[in-house]
């Protein structure tokens, strides 16, 4: 018998009936609702100050907090003592009857509420250490001592202070576009955090008894105000971090004067608090655009470590349009700095460490603050401030504008591990990369930790995959989040959880929403459509105060892709992607009609005819093939299909493709979160090739999803995500034929 071209473009192939096969989904969110229904449920109404497309209104606003503050360091008793004169401007539609003050050193002091809200359990062991800090050890004296409040006159306000905030009442409300100025003067001790954690405070160098301080939260700080829910009124608690308004800073900090400073702003002094030589050093790393230029030398800072001078010395630094202030200082500080090129601007990167730093800080730390600047620049907008500086600080990991602490030290050798290594290169690409969300793109990290965390995240493994030395990053690649997305539900809260009640906060802040973010812009989106989206939230957003939805708005109006199916689940849900292979059939073609299609009617377009000629195609001998069926087709049970190619043109005839083997392959959806299937097909020569469905595949039916697949080689092997982009959490149900997965001991 003679073959013939198979006929492809004629829509009447007629299926086999078949038994049905129901795969109940295992249902794992915490919300029921139609997964791909629109978000008007959860995002809030749309208004004149944020836009349903994701931008700010036009009668967006927000508020201003100028500062002038005088501070100073007594290195001998630890103890920090200020004044600062505050500048509020009332941009908002609203009177305001009083004004609220952050206070975050008193989540420490004795009264704080903060142990009194954590459960607390007893260890079989303990570190001498810490049992005597937990047991023995009297409460130490922390937390703000407020001196006064006084008015631009200098009467005494009345203020109330409740823990971690300090109302401010006012006499008379402030009007919409009024500005007031007051003054505070307080001081408090500083932590060794090491030994009392926090996000800042002093390490202790022990053997030549000195410390390396790392100042925040060090000023009473202006809370939010804006047009979601008024006064920020969230305690600090020390797990959500800081919600600030902007505003301009000019710092003046007196300290012994053998102590070199980094801090955020410019320094305006420069000549006054480093020597000639050092001035100079500086002017060249102004010039250096492909290595840091050692500024303060570790001799230098060697001998400065050995005394403890007497005098002072004030440093003065200036930022503008900030929302908040860190400091570095320490006699043992190195100094190195170099310049970066962004577009048409220039910004300098710079770190400070002691010499147990080096030598990885001074080979590593400066060129991953300039990698990492030009990194976020490409995929926001060009970085604005004059400086980034990295510091080593051991054990923390925190960020300021302009200025943030970072860990990682060779040992009491010099020797560092790979590990070391990588940890330090993530933390400051991670802490650096902070500059941009939330210190510019504001949002409020009280609330929402994932947008600080979770997009900076996903922009450090962007950063960390440009570095082009397969970084083994922790967070961003889809297979690493899987076993925290297939663990307990009990211990897991959706991503859209305030950041005090949320369990595994580094998998479920961090992790999940770059991983998130990475799925969204490799396998959903598109590099193309998602960087412009993201590129176009950023610029909108820069130096003020988004809220999700105007994250999750702008992504979809920017790029025209509807997206709320999959915010609606990654993001509100705690659901797990799992999707298999449930069922494969094969078909052969066949002219002749059996039993039960003889009188069966044919789909051509919306009607169905009962005319012909028709091509059958009849399912196997098998409707789970092996994978010893190596031959799909029998050869002699084909019929021609001359009767009806004959009537076509030569042209016609040359365009027609030859499908020798045809599949019917059923998937199926044991998790709740929605997700494109992408399929790889490996032919018995070994060659491959790629599908990709989108989630719409699933909009009809939640439960199944079938495609045929038409091929003129026949298939050895099916696998669902082979490059593992989507977190599947099961990949037992991947593969056609079923394959063994190598337990963790093979």
């Amino acid at each position: 018998m003679k073959k013939i071209t198979l006929l492809f473009l004629f829509p009447v192939l007629m299926l086999a009936q078949e038994k049905a096969t129901t795969v109940a989904p295992k249902q794992s969110g915490k919300y029921d609702t139609n997964k791909f229904s629109q978000m008007y449920d959860l995002l809030a109404t749309p208004n004149m100050f944020r836009t349903a497309s994701g931008a700010p209104g036009p009668a967006y606003y927000q508020q201003q907090a100028d500062y002038k503050i005088d501070v100073e360091l007594d290195d001998k008793n630890a103890k920090l003592s200020g004044s600062e004169a505050i500048t509020y401007y009332n941009n908002s539609p609203d009177s305001l009857e009083y004004l609220w003050v952050q206070l975050d050193q008193n989540q420490a002091a004795k009264d704080s509420e903060s142990p009194l809200a954590d459960s607390d359990r007893m260890e079989q062991t303990f570190p001498a250490s810490n049992f005597t800090n937990k047991f023995l050890k009297q409460d130490l004296e922390r937390g703000f001592n407020i001196e006064y409040v006084k008015d631009v006159k200098g009467a005494p306000l009345s203020y109330t202070i409740n823990h971690t905030m300090m109302r401010i009442n006012l006499a008379t409300p402030m009007k919409p576009g009024a500005t007031i100025s007051f003054s505070i003067k307080w001081w408090y001790n500083i932590n060794n955090y090491q030994l009392e954690g926090g996000r800042s405070g002093y390490e202790l160098f022990e053997k030549e008894n000195n410390r390396l301080y790392v100042i925040a939260q060090f000023y009473p700080r202006m809370a939010v105000y804006n047009d979601v829910e008024g006064w920020q009124n969230m305690q600090f608690w020390g797990g959500g971090e800081f919600a600030l308004p902007f505003g301009n800073f000019d710092v003046n900090i007196t300290v012994p004067a053998d102590h070199v400073m980094e801090a955020t702003g410019e320094l305006t002094n420069r000549s006054e608090v480093f020597t000639p030589a050092q001035v100079k050093r500086y002017e060249l790393a102004q010039k250096s655009f492909d290595k840091p230029v050692v500024i303060v030398t570790q001799e230098e800072a060697e001998a400065a470590e050995k005394g403890f001078s007497t005098k002072k010395k004030t440093w003065k630094f200036s930022a503008k349009n900030v929302r908040d202030f860190g400091i570095a200082t320490s006699r043992k500080f190195i100094y190195d700095a170099m310049a970066v090129k962004l577009n048409d601007k220039v910004v300098m990167a710079a770190s400070v460490y002691p010499k147990e730093a080096n030598p990885l800080w001074g080979e590593t730390s400066t060129m991953m603050v300039a990698h990492t600047l030009k990194s976020y620049s490409s995929h926001t907008f060009d970085y604005p401030y004059p400086k980034a500086v990295s510091v080593s600080a051991a054990d923390q990991g925190m960020e300021y504008p302009m200025i943030c602490w970072n860990f990682g030290r060779p040992d009491e050798n010099g020797v560092t591990s790979e590990q070391i290594k990588n940890g330090m290169i993530g933390v400051v690409i991670h802490e650096v990369g902070h500059n941009f969300f939330p210190m510019i793109v504001n949002s409020d990290e009280r609330q929402w930790t994932w947008m600080d965390e979770g997009l900076n995240s996903f922009m450090e493994f962007m950063a960390e995959d440009e570095l082009g030395t397969n970084f083994p990053s922790r967070r961003g690649p889809a297979k690493n989040i899987v076993p925290y997305m297939s663990g307990d539900q009990k211990y897991l809260e959706p991503i859209m959880s305030n950041s005090e009640g949320i369990i595994q906060f580094g998998n479920n802040a961090y992790g999940k929403p770059a991983t998130g973010l990475n799925i969204l812009r490799e396998t959903i989106m598109g590099r193309e459509l998602f960087d412009h989206a993201f590129k176009v939230y950023a610029n909108r957003w820069k130096f003020k105060h988004p809220t999700p939805e105007d994250f999750f708005r702008t992504m979809e109006d920017a790029s025209g892709v509807d997206l709320d199916w999959f915010f609606r689940g990654w993001f509100y849900s705690t659901d797990f992607v799992d999707i298999g292979i449930s069922n494969v059939k094969q078909y052969y073609v066949t002219e002749t009609p059996t039993a039960a299609l003889k009188n069966a009617k044919v789909r051509r377009g919306r009607f169905g005819v009962e005319t012909g000629p028709f091509v059958y195609l009849v399912e196997g001998d098998s409707a789970e093939l092996s994978s010893k069926d190596k031959k799909a087709l029998k050869i002699e049970e084909v019929k021609l299909l001359s009767d009806y190619v004959s009537t076509l043109s030569k042209e016609e005839k040359g365009s027609l493709k030859s499908p020798k083997y045809f599949y019917e392959v059923e998937f199926n959806k044991p998790g709740g979160m929605i997700m494109p299937i992408l399929v790889e097909l490996t032919y018995e020569d070994g060659t491959v090739e790629n599908f990709k469905y989108p989630a719409q595949i699933w909009r009809k039916s939640n439960e199944t999803a079938k495609k045929v697949y038409a091929t003129e080689k026949a298939i050895k092997k099916i696998q669902i995500d082979p490059k593992l982009e989507t977190a599947d959490i099961d990949v037992t149900n991947n593969t056609w034929p079923k394959e063994a997965v190598k337990s963790k001991f093979d």
